[in-house]
């Protein structure tokens, strides 16, 4: 018969798996031994993605904080996009140009194999050098105003919120087997998990503005899934990461307009 301290140990340690798992999908840290990866623990895991946007976040925002006070903000800047893509191993960024290549496709099943390809179109390309571009432009700006760090944090926290707002609400859109299969497996209250955190987050970093931007990206989420849902009929893998990269980047110029205004 189990007491209820063997169960809190079970419930822990089952926790500390899903965070693993969080951490070994999203980022590049190793970590991978100490995870199963299993799929009930990479569903769960999406409960901690703010959490672990949250350190991705803070390291691009004091790398390029720290960075400008030995060289020029706007390469500060550079570097610390470069530490983030290294960090997550451009994984929201591929995302995001096989969304785009896949945008001129002519039928959904044409888009559906476009993501899955491995070669890179006009539009992917396009897709990735406009999003480095503005990442670096608001992190410059961001540095010399000293508020890099918070709003690289909440940009990290709110993007990672996106896609499991997104996988909690819709259908994946593939027949067979894919990535984003499992993430729309995710149960409901570890969506309001993921909420929950990404709102105390927001108001710990940014306060009232922390909690405004949140709004604005789950009016990101709304608008985006109701484009996949009419384009594809729902969400894939390469969707999912994409609007966490656009939602991250609509963080850092949200970032820019309220520190022009202080």
């Amino acid at each position: 018969m189990s007491t209820p301290a063997s169960s809190l140990g079970a419930f822990s340690r089952r926790e500390f798996r899903t965070l693993v798992a969080s951490v070994s999908f999203l980022t590049r840290v190793p970590v991978r031994a100490r995870a199963t990866n299993d799929g009930d623990d990479l569903v769960r895991s999406m409960a901690w993605f703010p959490f672990v946007g949250l350190l991705v976040g803070t390291a691009v925002g004091a790398v390029a904080q720290l960075l400008a006070l030995v060289v020029t903000p706007v390469l500060g800047s550079v570097l610390a996009v470069i530490v983030g893509v290294l960090l997550t191993g451009a994984l929201h960024v591929d995302a995001l140009a096989d969304t785009c290549d896949a945008l001129g496709a002519r039928s959904r099943e044409r888009a559906l194999e476009v993501m899955r390809e491995s070669t890179l179109g006009t539009y992917g390309v396009v897709a990735i050098v406009l999003d480095l571009l503005v990442r670096v432009g608001a992190l410059d700006i961001l540095v010399e105003h000293h508020a890099a760090m918070a709003y690289a944090a909440l940009a990290g926290v709110l993007s990672r919120l996106a896609p499991v707002v997104l996988a909690g609400s819709l259908e994946y859109a593939r027949i067979g087997p894919g990535v984003g299969r499992a993430f729309t497996r995710v149960p409901r209250h570890r969506v309001l998990i993921a909420l929950a955190f990404a709102l105390g987050l927001a108001l710990i970093l940014k306060g009232v503005r922390g909690a405004l931007v949140l709004v604005v990206v789950l009016v990101l989420c709304g608008v985006s899934g109701a484009f996949y849902r009419r384009w594809l009929g729902g969400v894939t893998g390469d969707t999912l990461g994409a609007t966490c990269e656009i939602s991250e980047v609509l963080v850092l110029v949200m970032g820019v307009a309220f520190v022009g205004h202080t």
